[in-house]
C-alpha cells in the first residue's frame, strides 16, 4: 500500500544552485554529502529533496488540518466549484452529518476558514488540527 507524502524539491542543476549560493560546485557537494549523512536531504540526478527531519529542523508547518463542511443542498455545485479552487490538498465528499471533508496544511487553515465563512451556501464548518499521527 502506498501513502501520500509531501515533498519539497529543488529541481535545478547543482552548478546553478552553487552559483546562486556563491560557492563552488565542489563546496556544494561537500555540504550536500553532510546533509545526506544527517538524513536531512535525499538527492538524485537533478533533484534535492528535504526530508521530514529537515522540515522539523527548519520549523516548517507540516501538520494537517481537517475541515468538515455542511452545505446547503441547492447550492452544492456552486460551493464545490469554489472549494476546489482553494488551497486545500484533498477534498472528500462524504455521507453523514457533513457533506465534505477538506484536508489542508495547518498554515492555510485560517485563510480557508475565513473564505468558507463568507461563502454563500456553507451552513456550518468545524475544524480539527492533527496533533499526532499515530499510524500512516
Amino acid at each position: 500500500m502506498s501513502r501520500a507524502m509531501r515533498v519539497y524539491t529543488v529541481d535545478k542543476p547543482q552548478s546553478d544552485l552553487a552559483r546562486e549560493l556563491g560557492i563552488t560546485r565542489q563546496a556544494l557537494n561537500m555540504h550536500l554529502h553532510r546533509l545526506r549523512e544527517e538524513a536531512l536531504i535525499r538527492t538524485g540526478r537533478g533533484f534535492i529533496e528535504l526530508t521530514s527531519k529537515a522540515l522539523e529542523v527548519l520549523g516548517v508547518e507540516r501538520a494537517n488540518s481537517f475541515v468538515f463542511v455542511k452545505i446547503e443542498p441547492r447550492l452544492r455545485e456552486q460551493v464545490y466549484a469554489k472549494i476546489l479552487k482553494m488551497p486545500v490538498e484533498q477534498v472528500y465528499r462524504v455521507t453523514g452529518e457533513v457533506d465534505l471533508i477538506l484536508v489542508l496544511e495547518q498554515s492555510a487553515l485560517a485563510s480557508v476558514l475565513k473564505e468558507l465563512s463568507r461563502m454563500e451556501g456553507v451552513l456550518h464548518t468545524s475544524s480539527h488540527i492533527v496533533i499526532e499521527t499515530m499510524k500512516e
